[in-house]
């Protein structure tokens, strides 16, 4: 018995020290703290189709250093003029796409994803400036700005900028519509700006604003229409005769931030972006109209002929498709009558 004792005993003492000396348990394994991940400023693209020398350039890239002050630097803003992100088209894309983030357009570009607010942007809609200031700070503006956030999927209208009255230059006078008649016009490419053209038989050719120069210079095009100030910094004056005062559609700028970028900032810098914009769009807007008041005179004085239209036949011409709700090709305004008759009464 004692003899089994003793063997017991034995293994024990192997299973206790014949394998080498026993290790210690290891503490557990503790991970140095990451560092923070500081963000840095987030770099936006602000893309517009217009030249560097006009109020809107300007506008925006003051716009740009306010957004960085306001924000400690948290947002800063490059400002790519003059079609150098593409096309009016390719812009308006863009904004869904998140390639760009802000840009300057017109209604009726605006108006290919919620067709109402493309009424801001049709011949003879406004009777003169003052109707259209009172348009642009009205309830029916904030109610087409809200239609089309939810058409494009959270794009957001912050700012309407004025862009001057739209007139036409050619090689000819214009005081009467049968003088359009055969005309071979350059008009932005949107359905909408081929109105005016074809109410007075001319025939309206969409051609990309940076092409205008080339297209009137090679004949491709006979005339084109464009606010004064565009009409001195793009330099169309230098190919064409006549400045004729059509005064056809009283025009303007929207400032769209993008849906991607919108969704993201929090409701104090969406008040930020807003205020910024909206002071831009005022600076732009007076500039304009002092630039309009002296070109008028500027242009007779370079040897252009100014030709004061009587746009009363014009209206007229035009006026008739509002009363039928149709376009010259048959197919339905993009507005209801109701806003048509919200916007008349305007006073």
């Amino acid at each position: 018995m004692n003899i089994r004792i003793a063997a017991i005993a034995a293994v024990v003492a192997v299973g206790l020290f014949g394998c080498g000396e026993q290790k210690k348990p290891e503490p557990p394994k503790v991970e140095a703290p990451k560092p923070a991940v500081v963000a840095g400023p987030q770099k936006l693209k602000f893309a517009h189709v217009y030249e560097t020398s006009e109020p809107y350039h300007t506008a925006a890239v003051w716009a740009a250093g306010e957004i960085a002050k306001r924000t400690s630097d948290r947002y800063t803003m490059e400002v790519f003029p003059a079609s150098s992100l593409g096309k009016e088209t390719d812009i308006n894309q863009g904004l869904s796409l998140g390639t760009v983030d802000i840009i300057y357009t017109g209604q009726l570009f605006a108006g290919r994803n919620y067709g109402p607010i493309s009424i801001g942007g049709a011949p003879f809609m406004f009777r003169d400036f003052d109707h259209w200031k009172k348009y642009s700070t009205s309830k029916l503006f904030d109610e087409l700005a809200a239609g089309y956030q939810k058409a494009s999927a959270g794009s957001t209208v912050i700012a309407i900028t004025y862009y001057g009255d739209r007139m036409t230059t050619s090689n000819k006078a214009i005081n009467k519509p049968s003088d359009m008649k055969g005309l071979k016009i350059r008009v932005p490419d949107a359905p909408l700006y081929t109105l005016f053209p074809k109410a007075v038989g001319a025939n309206p050719t969409p051609i990309a604003f940076a092409e205008v120069y080339l297209a009137l210079q090679n004949k491709t095009v006979d005339a084109q229409e464009n606010p004064l100030p565009t009409i001195d910094a793009k330099k169309f004056y230098e190919v064409q005769s006549h400045i004729n005062l059509t005064r056809h559609i009283t025009d303007a700028l929207l400032t769209i931030v993008g849906g991607p970028l919108w969704g993201k900032l929090s409701d104090a810098d969406k008040t930020t972006f807003t205020a910024v914009f909206r002071e831009a769009a005022a600076k732009a807007t007076g500039e304009i109209i002092e630039s309009e008041k002296r070109l008028e005179t500027e242009f007779a004085k370079r040897g252009k002929t100014v030709v004061k239209t009587d746009r009363g036949p014009f209206i007229a011409a035009v006026q008739k498709y509002y009363n039928e709700g149709k376009l010259p090709d048959g197919s339905e305004l993009p507005w209801s009558k109701d806003v048509y008759d919200q916007l008349q009464a305007i006073k």
